[in-house]
């Protein structure tokens, strides 16, 4: 199994083609369980906007790169444990290193599969991902202005806002608004009934602002109990504060390309109300996070390898495996948030994975250490 060809042993490519076939299967179940539980949440809020069933799959594909971005490198680490562990109760990495193979010779298809994931990490970070959430963005904005989709329904009584009510008789072809009534109990002191014969809706810098024509406008003065009419022939009723979302947010830093990190233009952190430390830290977490994943496939396969053959399984390992990757999510936590308070701190956006190598790397070595053997017991009556 050791012959080569084109530089690539027999071994690498098996290796190699195992590891893959498991991840493949992995990111996929992990990526439809994580897409479901999302997609419960984003289809109760489009469809309840009275979105389509279109826009819901929209926005559904959208968020997939972020999604499997996410679960990558958790695929990878069990596509690789399972492998390993199979490929040790199975006796052919025992076969293997008999033959003469250390265990750094054995993980070297083990990084060539980290290497192929962190690949496709490179570039959903770099490219899928910041597309994904700028697109997105874009589409939230669209959607939040069609006032039509979400409150525009003839016939019947909507609620654009706490305290407001809003009835339209008829929506004629060309968008019209026929005889419209619009009740405004908002203010403690005052409440305001707006009717009007016609009514256009039209977008503003601030939002969507409703227009009527030839109507009436009553306010109710609740202290002095006392009725103002102001009669009108036209009138502009601004929305803009009603609906959450309706104005265009700036960007945020997930959706800016990787040089604008780098960059860090005064007018972007302006609009993103982020710091230059963040800038540059999450520029470097984009050629970081790519690293994890052949951390995790490593330490998961290092980690099997301190056991012996065993009927009963490899659980010990594999759950000090777990623990290994429990102290790197430890250390990105406490790096990021030390990284974010100075420019000078993106250097710690590498010290998660690069600490998960090192650890990997001081694992095999470990691995492949004669094992202690205790000293013979005497067979009874048998002299020792």
């Amino acid at each position: 199994m050791a012959n080569k060809r084109g530089g690539v042993s027999r071994f690498d490519r098996y290796l190699v083609s195992q590891l893959l076939g498991l991840f493949g299967f992995f990111a996929l179940v992990l990526v439809a369980v994580y897409w479901v539980n999302r997609a419960v949440g984003l289809f109760d809020q489009l469809i309840g906007d009275g979105q389509t069933a279109l826009v819901f799959l929209e926005f559904s594909m959208l968020t997939l790169p972020n999604v499997i971005k996410l679960v990558l490198p958790i695929a990878a680490f069990a596509g690789t444990v399972y492998v390993t562990n199979r490929l040790m109760q199975e006796s052919e990495l025992v076969v293997m290193q008999a033959t003469g193979f250390s265990a750094f010779r054995l993980a070297r298809p083990v990084l060539l599969f980290g290497l192929v994931v962190a690949v496709m990490m490179a570039i959903l970070l770099h490219v899928l991902v910041p597309a994904s959430r700028a697109a997105v963005a874009i589409r939230q904005a669209e959607i939040s202005q069609n006032v039509t989709a979400r409150y525009l329904t003839d016939g019947q009584f909507t609620h654009p806002a706490k305290g407001m009510t809003l009835y339209i008789r008829e929506i004629s072809a060309t968008g019209e608004l026929l005889d419209l009534f619009l009740t405004d109990d908002r203010n403690p002191t005052d409440r305001t009934t707006y009717t009007a014969r016609r009514a256009l809706f039209a977008r503003g810098d601030s939002g969507p602002k409703l227009i009527m024509f030839d109507g009436m406008a009553q306010t109710m003065l609740r202290e002095e109990r006392r009725l103002s009419i102001t009669r009108f022939a036209d009138f502009t009723y601004d929305l803009g504060g009603l609906l959450t979302g309706s104005a265009p947010a700036g960007r945020s830093m997930a959706e800016l390309s990787t040089p604008a990190l780098f960059a860090a233009e005064p007018a972007v952190l302006a609009e993103t109300g982020e710091t230059r430390a963040a800038f540059l830290f999450e520029a470097h977490s984009r050629f970081a996070e790519p690293l994890s994943a052949m951390a995790a496939s490593l330490i998961g396969f290092a980690a099997l390898l301190l056991g012996a053959f065993t009927r009963f399984g490899l659980w010990r390992q594999i759950l000090v495996a777990v623990g290994l990757l429990i102290v790197l999510q430890a250390i990105t936590a406490v790096t990021t948030s030390a990284g974010l308070q100075s420019e000078r701190g993106w250097p710690l956006a590498y010290a998660s994975p690069l600490s998960g190598l090192a650890i990997g790397a001081a694992t095999l070595w470990w691995s492949q250490r004669p094992r202690r053997v205790g000293p013979a017991v005497p067979l009874s009556g048998v002299p020792a």
